[in-house]
């Protein structure tokens, strides 16, 4: 089961993205917000860690 970000709560500063091991999680140029690509994510909660806004969570 892969990781979710929450839209409304996502401050966009990256932390997730940085340490994950995979490169499952992306940021699109003017999005209010980080994604995960469920197809790539591999569960490993590395991300959940380093959120300062506790905004991604298991689908």
């Amino acid at each position: 089961m892969a990781h979710k970000i929450d839209e409304t709560k996502c401050i966009c500063c990256g932390s997730c993205a940085q340490v994950c091991p995979v490169t499952a999680i992306s940021h699109t140029p003017g999005a209010k917000a980080y994604w995960i690509d469920p197809e790539i994510c591999i569960d490993c909660d590395a991300c959940t860690s380093v959120c300062p806004v506790n905004c991604i969570s298991q689908e």
